[in-house]
């Protein structure tokens, strides 16, 4: 499997883990306050950045 196609699935189950978290914001504000607004922060950041890295930049398609 290519590095750009195990980057795209992990960014996947990293946003699937900060969707978990957003379900479950509430019990987790109360027992970490801000911490728990911090983790889904990081999570969705880093989610994004792995979905984000193995993209091609804008100007590499063949004409």
């Amino acid at each position: 499997m290519a590095p750009e196609r195990i980057r795209f699935w992990a960014g996947n189950a990293v946003l699937v883990a900060a969707l978990l978290v957003m379900f479950n914001m509430g019990s987790l504000s109360e027992r970490y306050g801000m911490g728990a607004v911090v983790l889904w922060m990081a999570l969705v950041a880093v989610g994004f950045y792995l979905i984000l890295s193995g993209k091609e930049p804008p100007g590499s398609m063949p004409e």
